[in-house]
């Protein structure tokens, strides 16, 4: 059996994703992947061996196996809302890693770096922006969530996909996002805000903290949002030993998930295997 897809096709499936409350990233990147499905299948009616065909060109790609299932999803979510259940792709099989690339991890010491930059270059907002993500462990699409009304409250209620949790706000972030909003004359809604007043959107705040990795010396590979929510991960999970507790305050579903944000890095697994005292 074979189906046509059109255009209006995945405009449609991007309005069920915004009423499902997907986030706005996730949904660009959906559409991204679908729309380069499109323009490879050319016109063609979509059939099992088309998306076959089309999943071995991937493969003969110099593309990651997880970018490879990244797609894949994104597709496979499309075919599920159009009932074409029967063209689902199966994921290629990826060993689970005991390890992080360190190209890609943020330290402590790195994140402390980038707080100084940010100060000395008078960027309070920014500074205060990436204590908030770190100091509560928020996604960066949950921003907006950090409101005069959260602060003064010392939580924030945070509403996703059908699920809700609690952000809690320490004494010393919940004084220094008060005291911001107060200079700022913040009395009500989202503290973090453009001159203009909109919420900064996720490129904006991708984009300044990119402009601070020169002067702090850190790589730019390392400085992005959800970044941050790793940092907080390890950090909290270190104190506290407890990945269920962990789990809920990052809002997964999935433990596996949490799992993954507590893999430790490549030199601390080098130290661990030195450590064994099995080589003499």
């Amino acid at each position: 059996m074979s189906y046509q897809l059109e255009e209006k096709n995945i405009n449609d499936y991007r309005v069920y994703l915004v009423s499902e409350e997907r986030e706005s990233g996730t949904i660009q990147k959906y559409m991204r992947d679908i729309r380069a499905f499109l323009e490879w299948i050319d016109g063609k009616n979509v059939s099992k061996d088309l998306v076959m065909k089309w999943k071995e060109s991937l493969c003969q790609k110099e593309y990651a196996a997880t970018t490879i299932n990244s797609m894949l999803s994104a597709v496979n979510g499309f075919f599920r809302f159009m009932g074409w259940v029967e063209l689902k792709l199966k994921f290629l099989k990826i060993q689970s890693r005991t390890f992080r690339d360190q190209e890609r991890d943020l330290g402590r010491h790195e994140y402390k770096r980038l707080l100084s930059v940010a100060k000395n270059q008078g960027k309070e907002r920014l500074c205060l922006l990436l204590e908030t993500i770190c100091g509560t462990g928020i996604r960066v699409s949950e921003v907006k969530n950090i409101t005069a009304e959260a602060v003064k409250k010392g939580r924030a209620e945070i509403s996703m996909k059908g699920k809700n949790r609690i952000i809690l706000i320490s004494n010393k972030l919940q004084k220094k996002l008060l005291s911001y909003a107060k200079k700022q004359n913040i009395v009500s809604g989202a503290i973090f805000l453009t001159g203009k007043g909109k919420v900064l959107s996720r490129q904006q705040i991708w984009q300044e903290m990119k402009n601070l990795c020169k002067e702090a010396g850190v790589e730019s590979s390392k400085v992005f949002p959800h970044n941050l929510r790793h940092l907080f991960a390890t950090v909290f999970y270190a104190a506290c030993k407890d990945i269920v507790k962990l789990a809920d305050v990052l809002g997964h579903s999935s433990m596996e998930t949490t799992r993954i944000y507590l893999i430790s890095t490549g030199e601390e697994h080098m130290r661990q295997l030195d450590q064994l005292g099995l080589v003499q």
